[in-house]
């Protein structure tokens, strides 16, 4: 599609998106394809505005200079999080019925679980794990959930646990009487209770990095980020994430995602649902 550079607050142009979008992608490896112009518009006028400058040619020039102070405000700026409790039910399901059964089999000796939520945004993706599992797994093992991202706001609010009443509106009641309380600072929200955060570490993560990760996971949640990178990177993502799954575990990917001709370490065995052949 073609840009088109409107008259704004701010002046806008090809270039400086084009500057800003690179510095985006060396970063992260995210594509950011020409129709989020206007989106980095939105997002980043905002921190033209509280810096004071006068058009995004001086926040690049800003941006580029002080690397170290703004650049967590950037990417923070324009990274998308978009989530819910049990988006995408299936996967949920599936974990319910296949994948725990099989690995209270599996790990019976060890008495232990390890999750990873890749892309967690503002936690309900690893809230509902947590969930999950402690409904569905004996209290005497021992279960951990590893949830990352690049945000480090939406992961401060994950950790806080805290939420509109909204969004949790369509939840089951049995579901919000057993794992949420009301927010004791507003009756607007309420909080997920310590038992599910006690299971679950947050850290900051840039994918395109080094990953500290040794233990291996016995699934991996990463729904709606390859979507943001190019075939290449999803190949090596693939690949890294074989390589911390153990044997013959489960890596669940986004609606819209597939493996296809991407690995051939792993095979479809439900809906977006996929699992280690070795």
């Amino acid at each position: 599609m073609a840009i088109v550079e409107k008259e704004r607050e701010f002046r806008f142009t090809v270039d400086d998106f084009n500057i800003l979008r690179k510095l985006s992608n060396s970063h992260s490896g995210i594509q950011v394809p020409d129709e989020r112009f206007d989106m980095f518009y939105s997002r980043l006028s905002k921190r033209v505005r509280r810096l004071g400058l006068n058009d995004f040619s001086e926040y690049c020039d800003y941006l580029q200079n002080n690397h170290q102070e703004e650049f967590t405000d950037f990417i923070n700026s324009i990274t998308t999080n978009l989530t819910s409790f049990f988006r995408e039910m299936h996967h949920f399901d599936y974990l319910r019925n296949v994948v725990i059964p099989e690995l209270l089999k599996r790990n019976a000796e060890t008495k232990q679980i390890r999750i990873w939520s890749a892309g967690c945004s503002t936690g309900e993706e690893p809230y509902s794990i947590a969930m999950t599992l402690l409904e569905n797994v004996p209290s005497d093992w021992n279960v951990k959930i590893l949830a990352t991202d690049l945000d480090t706001q939406v992961l401060q609010t994950a950790s806080e646990g805290i939420y509109l009443q909204e969004r949790v509106a369509e939840l089951p009641t049995t579901v919000l009487k057993r794992w949420f309380m009301k927010s004791k600072s507003s009756p607007e929200y309420v909080k997920v209770k310590s038992e599910l955060q006690e299971i679950i570490q947050f850290k900051q993560l840039n994918l395109m990095q080094e990953w500290s990760m040794k233990t291996p996971f016995d699934v991996i949640f990463c729904r709606n980020v390859l979507i943001y990178f190019d075939r290449e990177t999803k190949a090596i993502l693939a690949k890294r994430y074989a390589k911390l799954l153990a044997s013959k575990s489960w890596l669940f990917i986004g609606h819209s995602e597939s493996l296809n001709q991407l690995s051939n370490e792993f095979e479809l065995v439900a809906t977006t649902s996929y699992r280690k052949n070795i």
